[in-house]
């Protein structure tokens, strides 16, 4: 016989495709068998079209193309007798879905079969329904499927209750015809029959609540009696898995206890004893008792409870953390995760079983163990459980261990109840893992410190000695050399020493040792490096004994092929050779950092570079607005580009000098007042100092003038020069020049003059709303320009909570006064002003440019207008 011919048995067929030894000869057969179908197809031919459609359902299994078999399909659907229908159906949903427009011929055919007399054709169109229901097809076949859930034979029932399922899920408007008989499945002893009227039961109240309030009524007793009767069942063969009897259906019931208990205290009363009777007496040494008891677990938790239960739910879910099979004991550390929002204390009494789990071996249960750990901590068990994490930390595996240092350095910060003990955990971090730890949190530990000063002394000891054994740490290495350049003094005095420490000996030299050790240091980064040169030069300060030493150090990096480590080692050396009598106030002590400003910053509540009318930034002198929290980020991270810097101003120039942000301790310039002289050279020489309270920087400045007057100080510096009856900008003298012996003229703002005019543009117009600007310039200052915003209302009705906000790209700061009032009147009868100061750090290469966005509301409906200026004036 043709192996390709239609009366080809399909098991030939098949062993010809799969004796195929490559794709392209399987190809080639399927290709030949899909011609030969399509012929038989072409020539209606009857005798072999369900061995027809037998082929191309095999075909289409191997993923060829079968779709010109499909009204086939509807053919043998459409016969009388059983087999061709089997076959039909199969095709059907086969080769077919919902999609497919084909279907809707089918339905006719299928509404026949559920009225048919052969119970088993009947089976056949449940069956098919049930897979390729469309929502129009669940319309049409809906009332005979609801008379099917009464039908005589229990096998037709448990098919109609779920293509049921599948009907109320396409239309979910349907679903109120089916409560009903869907209550009457609750009472069937089939247990077939009885669990798939309980997965009915359960859909229709995710989808139906007038089902859901109907089941509560009416079905919780029943429901309850009916898990009641199978968990005191006896031993039944055809049921029983495990020795327990149909955990299927047990976990059903309790999936729909769970949804009509949950809200509802009378209904979870009802099932409380129940579900204590499943809990206890369900054996837990089976995989089929272990999924009837979670179920439990998760039921108890989501109903009404007063609480005793859920200690039982809590204990069975302990029990399960001590199970050998990882499954379980990841799903047991899920639920407790949800179950500690509900008793956190039932929980707490298994930490120590939770904590055996961080140690396990399975990385998904190390993670969520630790997780929830996370979540098991408070004021109480903060000591003990980050011991046991430290200890751990020192044994757990390379992929794990910057998991755990993040989870403990969160820990440590939030739940610290003193300062010694965050500085001792962070320092024992930091020796294990100190390269798993992320900046922001060795940033926040040296903030901790410069807010101790009585551990002061105590934390450069520890650091000491915990950089002699972890030195390849290279975090512990950033914060001890930062606290030996801050604090070395107390490193080799041995001041202030705790009952709690043992007394060290340390030299000047052996704390200049770790210095150059780190510097030295292949490994060491940028950031590293360039601590290293700043605690060198405050070393040099300290330990004058030191200084030579400090000054080779310093010289080795003057040829650094980092640029920046070559400027600093530049600019420090000169410091060093001709700046001697200064360099002891250059590096003082840094100032206390503000722990509240930090922790807001890191949390990001800092504003970006989008100002409103709610307060203005602090100002340095040279003009630019920089706000407070920069303090940190400058003096740690030497990359920081948060805050822009313009160039040529003299404070920005020491900040980089010495790699600290001066701007907290720098004098603000009041608006309408002029600083002396005497003023901006010691707030750049003296970060802040007034004069009357620093006489010691005056006799530095001029150790054998008499001080008469601003001008006379800056006469004896500098060699007469006409500049110098001119008005030029605060600072805008080089530092460089300033450091250099003094020895060029220093430009002295003498007298206000006025400004240069500009010409008022109109920023925004709107049909509604008109915005003008007028221009400024405050004397002597060519980077800061005052704007007065002039807002007014064109329309007929009255603006209210009138609101301005402006943004500016970073070579911008931008500052806004409040407003003049929020309210605009109507028809251009009045106008709101408000001032706003922009400081150009790219003056002369850049021109202004600003987003505005205004907010108000109209007849109490809000209104966002919002627009660009770009036709500043260029010389602004």
């Amino acid at each position: 016989m043709n192996p390709f011919s239609s009366g080809t048995r399909l098991r030939d067929m098949i062993r010809v495709i799969r004796a195929c030894k490559t794709a392209a000869e399987e190809r080639a057969v399927v290709r030949k068998e899909c011609a030969s179908i399509r012929a038989a197809i072409s020539e209606n031919d009857q005798d072999y079209r369900h061995r027809n459609l037998a082929k191309l359902m095999f075909i289409h299994m191997l993923g060829y193309p079968t779709h010109f078999g499909q009204m086939e399909c509807l053919k043998l659907i459409a016969s009388p007798g059983f087999p061709e229908k089997r076959i039909g159906y199969l095709g059907l949903m086969l080769l077919l879905d919902e999609r497919q427009e084909v279907l809707m011929l089918v339905t006719n055919s299928i509404k026949q079969d559920l009225n048919h007399t052969n119970q088993y054709i009947v089976g056949l169109a449940l069956c098919a329904l049930g897979n390729i229901c469309s929502a129009e097809m669940a319309r049409d076949l809906a009332p005979e499927v609801e008379r099917l859930l009464q039908f005589r034979d229990p096998n037709i029932r448990k098919k109609a209750a779920l293509c049921s399922i599948r009907i109320i899920k396409k239309v979910p408007d349907l679903a109120e015809n089916f409560i009903n008989p869907a209550a009457s499945l609750l009472k069937e002893k089939h247990h077939g029959v009885l669990l798939t009227g309980v997965q009915l039961c359960t859909d229709m109240c995710n989808v139906s609540s007038e089902a859901h309030e109907h089941f509560k009524k009416k079905c919780i007793d029943g429901l309850v009696k009916v898990l009641k009767d199978l968990t005191n069942s006896p031993y039944a063969p055809e049921y029983d898995i495990s020795g327990i009897s149909d955990p299927f259906l047990h976990i059903r019931l309790l999936k729909l206890l769970r949804v009509l208990g949950q809200g509802d205290a009378d209904a979870s009363d009802i099932m409380n004893d129940i579900l204590a009777q499943v809990a206890t007496k369900t054996e837990s040494n089976k995989n089929a008792g272990n999924a009837i008891l979670y179920q439990c677990v998760v039921t108890i938790m989501s109903i009404e409870d007063n609480g005793g239960l859920r200690v039982l739910a809590v204990n069975i879910l302990g029990r399960f953390l001590s199970s050998r099979d990882n499954n379980i004991r990841y799903v047991a550390l899920n639920m407790l995760m949800k179950a500690i929002a509900l008793d956190s204390q039932a929980v707490q009494r298994h930490r120590v079983t939770i904590l055996e789990c961080v140690k396990d071996s399975d990385a998904s249960i190390r993670k969520r163990a630790l997780e929830l750990i996370y979540l098991l901590v408070n004021e109480n068990n903060v000591k003990s459980l980050t011991k046991e994490l430290i200890d751990y930390l020192e044994v757990t595996d390379p992929d794990f261990k910057e998991d755990l240092t993040a989870k403990i350095c969160s820990i440590v910060e939030k739940f610290s109840p003193e300062k010694l003990w965050y500085i001792d955990q962070m320092l024992k971090v930091l020796s294990e893992a100190g390269n798993c730890v992320k900046d922001d949190v060795w940033h926040a530990l040296i903030v901790v410190i410069t807010n101790a000063p009585n551990l002061h002394g105590y934390t450069v000891r520890s650091l000491y000695k915990a950089v002699q054994t972890a030195g390849d740490q290279e975090t512990l290495v950033r914060v001890a050399v930062w606290c030996i350049g801050e604090y070395g003094e107390l490193l080799v005095s041995n001041t202030g020493v705790l009952d709690v420490e043992d007394p060290i000996t340390v030299t000047e030299a052996d704390a200049l040792d770790v210095v150059e050790t780190a510097i030295g240091n292949p490994s060491s980064d940028l950031t590293t490096r360039a601590m290293c040169l700043v605690a060198s030069l405050k070393l040099s300060s300290h330990f004058p004994s030191c200084s030579k030493r400090v000054s080779d150090i310093v010289r080795h990096h003057k040829g650094s092929l980092v640029l920046e480590l070559q400027q600093r080692a530049i600019e420090f050396n000169s410091i060093i050779e001709k700046h001697g009598k200064i360099r002891s106030t250059l590096v003082e002590r840094m100032p206390v950092l503000d722990e509240a400003t930090f922790s807001g910053r890191r949390a990001g509540s800092m504003p970006p570079s989008v100002s409103t009318s709610q307060g203005a930034l602090p100002k340095i002198p040279n003009g630019v607005a920089k706000p407070t929290s920069a303090p940190l980020v400058d003096l740690l991270d030497f990359s920081s580009d948060d805050i822009p810097v313009p160039g040529g101003s003299g404070g920005d120039f020491l900040q980089d000098l010495l790699g600290v942000d001066i701007s907290p301790s720098i004098s603000q310039v009041t608006s309408g007042t002029q600083k002396s002289g005497t003023d901006v050279l010691l707030d750049l020489l003296s970060i802040g100092t007034p004069p009357a309270q620093n006489p010691s920087t005056l006799d530095i400045l001029l150790p054998s003038q008499d001080i008469k007057s601003p001008v006379d100080v800056l006469t004896k510096l500098a060699s007469p020069s006409p500049s110098a009856q001119t008005s030029t900008p605060v600072g805008s003298s080089s530092m460089l020049d300033l450091l250099d012996d003094f020895g060029t003229t220093l430009s002295l703002p003498v007298a206000e003059t006025n400004g240069p005019t500009y010409p008022a543009i109109i920023a925004f117009e709107s049909s509604s709303l008109k915005v003008t600007f007028n221009f400024s310039k405050e004397p002597g200052n060519p980077q800061t320009t005052l704007i007065e915003a002039r807002f007014t209302n064109k329309s007929p009705n009255v603006y209210s909570n009138f609101v301005f906000q402006a943004a500016v790209p970073k070579f911008l700061q931008l500052h806004l006064d409040p407003a003049s009032s929020n309210t605009l009147p109507a028809n251009s009868n009045d106008s709101i002003t408000q001032k706003l100061r922009v400081s150009n750090s790219q003056h002369g290469k850049k021109s202004l440019v600003m987003r505005l966005r205004i907010n108000y509301k109209v007849n109490d409906k809000d209104v966002l207008e919002e627009g660009q200026i770009n036709n500043f004036p260029r010389d602004l």
